[in-house]
Order: structure tokens, then C-alpha cells, then sequence
């Protein structure tokens, strides 16, 4: 006689959750910067090989990521750095907070105060020259305020690059956003949407500031399009302005790519949940 295998109340309760873990959709962000340490980045500095990190530019403090030039020996001297992501992501929500301190050194460029940036869909730091200033990439521009006038952040610069926006290429190499300015050491949340080689949008503090599509290098032998640029790394810019990160994380929208309702859920989902950390 065959025995009848007969589900207890934990056995159903224990299905059933595995079920619902299963078919539900409700992404977390992961964080890529551990609080800790540097670990899972790679650092690039103009004239320096990959993972010299000259002058401790990129370091741990507080828990928090800061770039700083207080080890420098003498002067910046254009030693432009990026310390990159070790995965490459191609449909994501990325988002960091970030706020300005301390001083630029003397002689960085009058147009890098308080400027950083989040380099997306960008190149290898392997692929980059020695002395190359920025990979070939989308740069989501972080610009705090000087107090003199407006000064709008989450802009977009095209180092190596052009868009599309409004169905004309475009060429200049930024442009400015729709944000308000951020004057002093406040925080600021900047978020990235990366839809592959269509859509592209910027939020700060939870307001759409930008959208363009069909991000691509710069064209060759006279074409007027380029590569479109389906993915690539993503890196934080050191540029000559004393910044710190308190959030660097992602939600991967790798999984949702081929269903676009879905997708668009997932999205909305996420941007609707307020992520800010309170003011310290």
C-alpha cells in the first residue's frame, strides 16, 4: 500500500513563501560602495597606472567615500581620476548622495569648482591612455553652488560622446539641467536611469531634471552618428573639487528589459519610495 505524503502547516507555509519570493517583483538597491573600504573599485589617474591611487585621492572616511587633495605634494597639475565599478551595467536606476567640502587646490581649473561627476555607460579603465582625462563616457555633471547666481546639478556632459534629444543629435558638450542650485555642504540625491542604447534620465531629490536618448560615441570618418553605447562602466570623477558619497547604489533593470510594462512598473515602484538619507 502506498503511504500518502501528507503537507504539515509548515510545509504549506514554507511553499507558499516560496512562491510569492518567486513570482514577485520588488528589486532592492544594492549598494556598490560597502562603507568600508574600496574594495570592488578600480582607481585611474591621469599619468598613473590603474590602481594607484596618488596622493590617497580616493579613500574611506566616516563611512563615507571622499575624494580629497590634502596628500597632494604640491599642486592638482590636471591629475584627473575616476575610481570605476568592477561590473558594467546597461539597464539600471543608479543614484549617489553627495555634497561638496573643503577647498579646491590653487591650481584647478576655474570651471572645476565644485564640480564632480558620475561617469555612465562608459569605457574600461584598462582601454584608457596614461595620460587620457576622462573615459569615453555619458557624465552626469554634479555641480554645487557658489552662491553667485544659479547653478544647476545632475547637468550632462559628453566627454568622447553624443546624444539625441528631441530627435536632433546633439554635439555640444553640456548642457544644463533643470534643478534648482545647492549651495553650501548639503546633501544632494542625484539618480540615473539607463535604459540600454534608448532612454536616459536624471533626477535630483526626486524631480526628473533631464532625458535624452540614444547615447553613442562621437562619430568617425565623417558620419554624423556613432557607436550607440548599449552599456558600459560606471565611475566617480575626481576633477579637483573635495567631494564625499554617502550613497553609491543601483537597482539592476537587467531582468525586465524585454517586457516593458513591467519595466515601466518596476521603475515607477522605485522612484516613488523617497531613498533620502536625513541631513547629519
Amino acid at each position: 500500500m502506498k503511504k500518502k505524503f501528507l503537507m504539515t502547516p509548515v510545509v504549506l507555509l514554507m511553499a507558499a513563501l516560496l512562491l510569492i519570493s518567486c513570482t514577485s517583483d520588488n528589486p532592492q538597491w544594492k549598494q556598490l560602495f560597502n562603507g568600508k573600504d574600496l574594495s570592488d573599485w578600480d582607481i585611474k589617474i591621469r599619468e598613473f597606472p590603474i590602481g594607484e591611487n596618488f596622493g590617497n585621492t580616493f579613500r574611506v572616511v566616516d563611512g563615507k567615500l571622499q575624494i580629497n587633495y590634502d596628500q597632494y605634494d604640491d599642486a592638482f597639475k590636471k591629475r584627473y581620476g575616476h575610481i570605476f565599478y568592477k561590473d558594467p551595467y546597461s539597464y539600471y536606476l543608479l543614484a549617489v548622495e553627495y555634497r561638496f567640502i573643503g577647498e579646491q587646490p590653487g591650481d584647478g581649473e576655474g570651471w572645476a569648482i565644485r564640480n564632480n561627476g558620475i561617469m555612465i555607460h562608459g569605457q574600461t579603465p584598462e582601454s584608457m591612455a596614461i595620460d587620457q582625462d576622462f573615459p569615453n563616457s555619458i557624465e552626469v555633471q554634479l555641480l554645487g553652488g557658489t552662491g553667485k547666481g544659479e547653478r544647476s546639478t545632475a547637468n550632462l556632459c559628453t566627454p568622447g560622446t553624443q546624444y539625441v534629444r528631441n530627435g536632433e543629435i546633439v554635439t555640444t558638450h553640456c548642457v544644463t539641467s533643470s534643478s534648482k542650485t545647492f549651495d553650501g555642504d548639503q546633501w544632494v540625491r542625484v539618480e540615473v536611469l539607463a535604459l540600454g542604447d534608448s532612454i536616459i534620465k536624471h533626477y535630483v531629490n526626486g524631480e526628473e531634471v533631464l532625458a535624452y536618448e540614444n547615447p553613442q560615441l562621437d562619430p568617425v570618418n565623417g558620419e554624423k552618428t556613432g557607436k550607440l553605447l548599449t552599456g558600459g562602466t560606471i565611475s566617480l570623477q575626481s576633477e579637483s573639487a573635495p567631494t564625499e558619497f554617502r550613497k553609491v547604489e543601483i537597482v539592476d533593470l537587467e531582468p525586465y528589459k524585454n517586457d516593458t510594462e513591467k519595466l515601466q512598473t518596476i521603475v515607477d515602484q522605485v522612484l516613488a519610495e523617497d531613498q533620502t538619507t536625513p541631513q547629519n
